[in-house]
Formats: C-alpha cells, structure tokens, sequence
C-alpha cells in the first residue's frame, strides 16, 4: 500500500472525511482538522506506516497532496 491510500485510509477511517470528494489541493484546515487532530493524523501515519515524522512541520496550510508527499518522501528514506 502506498502513501496516498494511506492516508485516504486514515482520513476516512479516523476522521471521516471521503478523500474522493477532495481535490488534492484542499487545504487541511478546510477539512476542519485543528492543531490536534493534525498531531493525531502524524501518529497514526506514523504507526501504519512505521515511519518517523518527528521532523515533519505539518500545518493546517498543507494540502492533501502536500501530506502524502510529505509521507511518502518519509517512507523512501
């Protein structure tokens, strides 16, 4: 499983957002995730993907696509 289902998985699953109805360059805050759902959605990443994101600086201005680059650049490494 790549980054993107990834996340499209934890955003419908733990935040009940359908990625499919949100263009890629939706910002975060325009899904209504705050300061510490944002922090949840890292984690949870985090342990589905066995990643490290300590160093990622995710902000509600981040896009959907920003985020599963984000991830994804993690996961290569």
């Amino acid at each position: 499983m790549d980054a993107a289902q990834h996340v499209r998985d934890v955003l419908t699953g733990n935040f009940g957002i359908d990625p499919q109805s949100v263009p890629a360059d939706t910002a975060l805050h325009e899904l209504r995730l705050d300061s510490l759902a944002l922090e949840e959605l890292r984690v949870i990443l985090e342990e589905r993907m066995a990643v490290d994101l300590d160093d990622v600086h995710l902000t509600s201005r981040h896009t959907v696509a920003q985020l599963v680059d984000l991830v994804s650049i993690k996961a290569a490494m």
